[in-house]
């Protein structure tokens, strides 16, 4: 599969290099050292992110007490289930296995927890269960790759491609991008895809997740990272709930932290949109957003886990974002120039290192 560079002279991407380069040191000194103590049912460390531990809470499902023994059943219920898709080598989606029996089941979220509760209990990813997610992710940019059904994908054209609903059975991954960029934001994505970005900063590669990515998202974003380690970088808003998505991608979440080892790449780096990027920018305040109290408490959140305790850095631009209690979203910066993003914003960051 073949693709035909369109961007910047090689010397734009020295510095990129580089930061492959210590990304590649790190990996073969065996990652980052270990880092902070426990937090709630699960430990972090620099180079999983959060996962479980051994010794956690448990809860305990009983078929003879009323106050379980219908999640139990529908537990059962499920279990049968993923037995027949295993034997018969077959795949459900979450939504295939709810419109079974909706009535029983309720609401889509009761099934979804069960099914986090199996994995959980068998040890198990949730493909392993032949249970896949409907994605909603879109990749785009240098990548080729043949799906499990043969199909060939060129994401290089001019439209995204939605992210495979079954990321272990794609192969043949073929890039030769220098970096990945993770959009937080689906406008910003196709705003940046109308701007031409792959292409004037080819090779490179793009996805989003639409806001808090969906497991395939994540799972894709991990296989990249384990196939290419090239340098993958976060654009997100300038708020709490931007900086928690990056940490998901990151560190990974509670509720997934017992798939932590295919889900997290704690190389990601934040690119964009830094609070203190806001003042040396002069983004008029009137393009700013007051904190609300949920924004605060989030805030507040994220910098007492134990992460950040290894992230300075974050640290002080979300003390700045505390300090200022103002948040900005991305598209501030169209009050610049409405291609500022694309023209000037990402190629002087990615050119000159302004990641953190």
């Amino acid at each position: 599969m073949a693709f035909a560079p369109m961007g910047p002279e090689a010397s734009f991407f020295e510095v990129l290099d580089q930061h492959r380069a210590s990304l590649l040191a790190a990996l073969k000194r065996g990652g980052g050292e270990p880092a902070g103590g426990t937090h709630l049912a699960s430990r972090f460390e620099d180079s999983v992110g959060l996962h479980m531990v051994s010794h956690c809470t448990t809860r305990k499902i009983k078929s003879d007490s009323l106050k379980s023994v219908k999640n139990f059943a529908l537990i059962l219920k499920i279990l049968s289930m993923i037995y027949k898709l295993v034997q018969s080598n077959t795949y459900a989606t979450k939504r295939d296995i709810y419109y079974t029996d909706s009535q029983l089941f309720g609401n889509q979220t009761v099934v979804d927890s069960i099914i986090n509760d199996i994995s959980c209990m068998l040890k198990v990813p949730r493909r392993c269960l032949h249970i896949l997610s409907t994605s909603k992710g879109l990749i785009a940019g240098n990548l080729g790759y043949i799906e499990e059904d043969g199909t060939k994908v060129n994401c290089s054209c001019a439209t995204a491609v939605a992210v495979p609903s079954n990321i272990q059975g794609i192969r043949n991954l073929i890039t030769n991008g220098k970096f990945l960029l993770i959009v937080e934001k689906d406008a910003t994505f196709q705003r940046l895809l109308d701007d031409n970005f792959c292409n004037k900063m080819s090779p490179c590669i793009m996805v989003t997740g639409k806001g808090v990515p969906d497991l395939n998202t994540r799972l894709l974003v991990k296989k990249l990272w384990d196939t290419f380690h090239i340098p993958i970088f976060t654009l997100v808003d300038a708020d709490p709930h931007g900086i928690e998505i990056m940490c998901i991608y990151k560190y990974g979440s509670m509720s997934m932290s017992f798939e932590a080892h295919n889900l997290t790449v704690p190389a990601i780096r934040w690119l964009g949109l830094l609070p203190s990027d806001i003042k040396r920018l002069n983004i008029p305040k009137d393009t700013l957003i007051p904190l609300t109290k949920r924004d605060q408490m989030k805030l507040d959140s994220i910098l007492k886990r134990p992460y950040i305790t290894c992230q300075p850095f974050w640290r002080k631009e979300m003390e700045i974002m505390a300090d200022s209690k103002m948040k900005a979203e991305i598209q501030a910066l169209t009050f610049l120039s409405s291609d500022y993003l694309s023209r000037v914003y990402l190629p002087n960051k990615l050119k000159f290192g302004g990641w953190i």
